[in-house]
């Protein structure tokens, strides 16, 4: 198994089908996982009568309420990795991302990378239609965290990114504390702590057309308070042998870069 897209939704019934048949239109192999938190509005229905037009390609995990952001990305993080994807991807459903991105963000990863961030805020990328408060808010937020945190990216909270499946395999996803607008913050903090290569990969990001966001005070308070709690661990509590994933036994294998090309170790 190559690559796989994670998409998180709750009441995503306007988007879901179009997201799905955009990716898939790119027949670039991609497989794509729902992970859907009980949308009262069908968005799971939506996607199971996809199924019969993707076999063995589109897959759904239902829970039984709204976990939370970062709940819903670990819980694909492990489908994905107990069933051999090599290349796992992270994207919304509402087109903020455009899916013809998707390549790139793997290219760059099997050019070297081991982590691949969609960025808005690198030479080329930028946003389109996004209300000037939410412009302000995100590039706050990336600003005072890389104050923070030292952590060289310039896009912290972005949510569109490729992992090379070891990424996800070193890291102890039990570990990782938050749940909304910290979690893309602690994920990326946690690679970079655990010595992976980080590259930013411009994108053009689209406030969504249909549907309602998700952002809310909660989300920006944890945000602003995760980072502080992120440097402190990372100061004062050995944040890196935390998040390290030191189990023997791994549900997929391990894999070095010979030379940029891969080479599976049993």
């Amino acid at each position: 198994m190559e690559k796989i897209v994670i998409i998180p939704t709750y009441n995503e019934r306007e988007n879901i089908a179009l997201i799905i048949d955009a990716i898939f239109a790119l027949r670039q192999d991609f497989h794509v996982l729902v992970i859907d938190d009980g949308s009262p509005d069908g968005t799971a229905a939506i996607v199971k009568a996809l199924q019969s037009n993707y076999p063995g390609q589109l897959f759904l995990e239902q829970r039984t309420g709204k976990l939370g952001l970062g709940t819903a990305y670990i819980h694909g993080f492990k489908w994905s990795l107990a069933r051999g994807y090599r290349f796992i991807f992270e994207m919304d459903a509402d087109f903020s991302h455009s899916p013809a991105d998707l390549q790139r963000l793997y290219e760059a990863c099997k050019q070297g990378a081991d982590m691949a961030i969609g960025s808005r805020y690198v030479a080329g990328g930028g946003t389109v239609n996004w209300p000037r408060n939410r412009i302000l808010l995100s590039k706050g937020g990336s600003l005072y965290t890389r104050l923070i945190t030292w952590m060289p990216v310039k896009d912290t909270t972005a949510g569109f990114v490729c992992y090379r499946a070891e990424v996800l395999e070193s890291i102890n996803l039990d570990q990782i504390r938050f749940l909304g607008y910290a979690f893309q913050i602690e994920m990326k903090f946690a690679a970079w702590k655990l010595g992976f290569t980080i590259k930013e990969v411009p994108i053009i990001f689209e406030d969504r057309k249909f549907g309602a966001s998700k952002m809310h005070k909660g989300i920006v308070k944890e945000g602003i308070l995760g980072v502080l709690k992120l440097r402190w661990y990372s100061l004062f509590k050995d944040y890196r042998n935390r998040v390290k994933n030191n189990s023997s036994t791994s549900v997929f294998p391990a894999m070095q870069r010979d030379d940029q090309k891969i080479k599976w170790v049993k």
